[in-house]
């Protein structure tokens, strides 16, 4: 500012009236610093503190969880107990005894009394032996499960009954329940068998050439059936 006075020129310096110059400096830093003024925060001001070594807990992984399975119940089967076969009496054979037992099943199921069984056992022990017997005469007869052959024309099967006399087909005959069946029913059908002697019970259902010789086996048939029933 220039003030004059007395003939004196005097000079007085205003420093607030005129503004420093600023290096190219100041003026970036300036600049940068209002650009940043004028942005918001990326994150906060303060941070949450670190939580220090002495406490901090380590990340402990969760157990993993075993992955259901389906599960599989196995079932026992049952255990299936099989009756035991009956012992041999009277000098039978397990096969012959095996056959008897059969016989005397057949009767029982078919409501026959122990006297009917008895003629049942005592005639089938004449005619095959209480084996069942194919037929040397009748080929077709081998060709079922037997016990061996016999030669009495067609005759098969415990009673030695003929497919050709109307007892039934071959391979019914073979059948050792069957062939009992079609004897009780014959049997069933005499009036007044129950009073009738074994041997004359037997005849008459069977019509053989040996009418009297089932009355030797009516002994150890009345033991087997006793051990059977």
């Amino acid at each position: 500012m220039l003030t004059c006075g007395l003939g004196a020129v005097v000079f007085v310096e205003s420093r607030s009236a005129v503004p420093a110059p600023r290096s190219d400096t100041d003026t970036l830093v300036a600049e940068r610093a209002a650009e940043a003024g004028q942005q918001p925060a990326s994150r906060a001001t303060e941070r949450a503190p670190s939580p220090s070594p002495s406490t901090s807990t380590a990340a402990t992984p969760s157990p993993s969880r075993p992955v259901a399975r389906a599960s599989i119940s196995r079932t026992t089967a049952p255990r299936v107990t099989r009756p035991a076969r009956p012992r041999p009496v009277a000098g039978l054979t397990q096969a012959q005894m095996d056959n008897a037992h059969t016989i005397v099943q057949v009767g029982i199921k078919m409501g026959v009394p122990k006297r009917g069984l008895i003629v049942a056992i005592a005639t089938a022990m004449q005619e095959s032996n209480l084996y069942n017997l194919a037929s040397g005469v009748l080929p077709e007869s081998q060709n079922y499960p037997h016990q061996g052959v016999g030669w009495d024309h067609d005759s098969v099967g415990l009673f030695q009954q003929r497919p050709s006399a109307g007892w039934g087909s071959v391979a019914d005959l073979m059948r050792p329940a069957y062939a009992a069946q079609r004897f009780y029913e014959a049997l069933l059908a005499i009036p007044g068998w129950e009073d009738l002697p074994v041997t004359v019970a037997a005849q008459s259902v069977q019509v053989s050439a040996f009418p009297d010789a089932y009355a030797q086996h009516e002994d150890r048939a009345g033991t087997v059936v006793a051990a059977l029933v």
